[in-house]
């Protein structure tokens, strides 16, 4: 189970722990982005401080129809308490947690200023 809180901008935001390269678990605040379908997306600084490995170049159609290009790199997350490997999105400053990231998950949120965000594997 992952638990988190509604901030005062109303993004659901969760604390998720990403091994680096050396094995060592680095805590981040992630904001729950439903509408982002894969993974994860952090930022190129964060990657970098990581070290993560390189994957391939990405490509996505935003909402105004640009196609944005981006690094995607390989990734290790404790989720549910155990590894679990993904591919991170390298592009914006705050990390998202995607769609598929949630795949197989109930997604609770009390939509209001300091309410209770809980990600929990399905049943």
């Amino acid at each position: 189970m992952i638990e988190g809180v509604v901030n005062a901008a109303h993004e659901a935001v969760v604390t998720l722990h990403l091994q680096e390269s050396e094995g060592r678990t680095r805590e981040i605040d992630a904001v729950v982005d439903t509408g982002y379908s894969g993974f994860l997306t952090l930022p190129t600084a964060l990657v970098a401080e990581l070290d993560l490995t390189y994957a391939y170049m990405g490509q996505a159609i935003l909402a105004n129809d640009a196609r944005v290009n981006f690094d995607v790199h390989y990734a290790t997350v404790l989720w549910d308490g155990q590894p679990r490997d993904i591919e991170a999105d390298v592009t914006g400053s705050t990390p998202l947690v995607g769609m598929l990231l949630l795949d197989d998950h109930d997604l609770t949120i009390q939509v209001r200023e300091g309410g209770r965000v809980l990600i929990q594997a399905s049943e």
